[in-house]
């Protein structure tokens, strides 16, 4: 689990990867917070299994705790993985208790971590219609009395929608603001969610870990433009995305982009975190921005590879990446 909040981050014990921010992201982990300080934190740390903290860093060492004492308010998110490969993920305010879900393909392992702390569940957010995020829906509706919102496009295609928003919207998750930014291409509703006071955007399948959503409804201008509005975003954004493909996407940007020295070493640590089981989602946005080939379109070793012309545009080069993705 993990804990958006706008404090700061003090060495001690475990990693923060945006200490600048405050947010505290540890991929696949449960969280831990000190609410009343280090002593009060350490006695929580000695509570906690030692399995719920395994591969609490990427980088996999054990460096600071995450101080948020002096926090005004705070979100936890805790991945759930679903089906085969997808994540769900559970939003958690601690000072007003409201509970959301992002993307919930399947009601029963949702239910099971809501059973776990006796929670409820407030909203069902989806970012677009394909029933691995929306398979959920009815049945937690039904079960909890949840809000489900979804994209204003795909009104007709998100299962009990409640609230439908649009690109630009704002919307209120207990306090803390949340930016709808229309994100289509692998459909043509898909949005994205993004919290600016947290530095965490939600991308469904638009954007993964070194690679972008298959074009089933879009075309490659709208993919490009989606993923230029996502990279416009802070560098330290926390991107939580659909799926848990990274690994295998590590081998195709591999394969047309060698010589990438941040590359081989994302690729090599993400390699080790699913050899130990441990989810490689969240990335940050400069990570991306430096090893996923369809944010690095203008690379001359991409284009050599796949025999882009120089002179053709982006559009042109996400297409014959894509094209190449879909074969490999």
């Amino acid at each position: 689990m993990q804990t958006i909040t706008k404090a700061s981050c003090t060495m001690a014990s475990f990693p923060c990867s945006r200490a600048k921010s405050g947010l505290c992201v540890w991929p696949g982990m449960k969280h831990l917070c000190l609410r009343k300080g280090l002593a009060y934190g350490f006695l929580r740390f000695l509570s906690i299994p030692f399995k719920t903290l395994r591969g609490a860093s990427r980088t996999l060492k054990v460096t600071q705790f995450c101080n948020v004492s002096n926090m005004s308010s705070s979100v936890q998110i805790e991945l759930i993985p679903c089906l085969k490969d997808n994540f769900a993920y559970l939003l958690h305010d601690v000072d007003t208790g409201t509970v959301g879900v992002v993307d919930p393909s399947e009601s029963r392992p949702i239910i099971d971590a809501l059973s776990r702390k006796n929670r409820n569940l407030t909203y069902i957010l989806n970012t677009h219609h394909h029933y691995d995020h929306t398979g959920g829906n009815e049945e937690l509706k039904a079960r909890y009395g949840a809000k489900v919102i979804g994209s204003g496009i795909d009104r007709d295609r998100i299962p009990g929608i409640d609230i439908a928003l649009n690109d630009g919207d704002k919307w209120m998750f207990a306090g803390h603001e949340v930016l709808v930014i229309e994100t289509p291409g692998h459909t043509r509703g898909h949005i994205s969610f993004y919290f600016p006071g947290s530095g965490v955007i939600f991308t469904g399948d638009t954007l993964f870990s070194l690679s972008c959503g298959k074009l089933f409804e879009g075309t490659p201008e709208q993919m490009l433009s989606s993923l230029e509005k996502i990279m416009a975003l802070p560098d330290d954004t926390n991107i939580y995305c659909g799926h848990e493909y990274t690994l295998s996407n590590s081998k195709f940007a591999l394969s047309i982009e060698p010589n990438n020295e941040a590359l081989k070493n994302y690729a090599a640590q993400v390699a080790h975190l699913r050899s130990k089981g441990i989810a490689t989602i969240p990335t940050t946005l400069k990570m991306e921005k430096m090893c996923n080939p369809f944010l690095r379109t203008s690379s001359m070793e991409i284009r050599q590879s796949l025999s882009i012309p120089a002179a053709a545009d982006d559009v042109e080069a996400l297409r014959v990446i894509r094209q190449a993705k879909d074969n490999f």
